[in-house]
């Protein structure tokens, strides 16, 4: 089986959907579209070229943040394996689509502004009460960030101005 791994820039146009294998695994699909816009030099106009669409499907850890993250009209990156789909429809016309396995999905930093929410990780700790099973959630990746604010503000108070 080849390999074809690449990066498709677009816009969402359906909603993701999110269902379950038959083995239980959840599998998020949407479609998305990609179009070349070119500028003419003469006449300083945008035109459209031709559009590429696409399925992309998304599965594991993926599912999760793409369903809580996207909707349509969303500007994304996607990233993933991309095959083709050949079948008959149902007026026994010969069809291929292409479709996309994910790895990676994000949203384009050209096109919008997002604000990241890192899941956090449980980590088990004693507690006061004395139930050394509790566990309370803990975000390393917050900690360090304001360990690193402290330290920062340590060092613009030693340095002299």
């Amino acid at each position: 089986m080849y390999e074809a791994q690449c990066a498709v820039v677009g816009t969402v146009i359906t909603n993701p959907v999110k269902r379950s294998t038959p083995t239980g695994d959840e599998v998020l699909s949407f479609r998305m579209a990609s179009n070349a816009r070119r500028q003419d030099r003469n006449t300083g106009e945008w035109t459209d070229g031709g559009t590429l669409y696409l399925t992309v499907t998304c599965w594991r850890r993926l599912v999760r943040g793409v369903g809580a993250s996207l909707m349509k009209g969303d500007p994304i990156i996607a990233y993933g394996q991309l095959r083709t789909n050949e079948y008959t429809n149902r007026d026994g016309l010969e069809r291929a689509d292409l479709e996309m396995s994910a790895s990676a999905v994000g949203p384009d930093l050209a096109r919008c502004n997002v604000s990241i929410h890192r899941t956090k990780a449980v980590v088990p700790e004693a507690t006061t009460d004395g139930d050394p099973g509790a566990a309370e959630p803990v975000d390393r990746d917050r900690e360090s960030i304001e360990d690193r604010e402290s330290i920062d503000e340590d060092m613009r108070e030693s340095v002299p101005a």
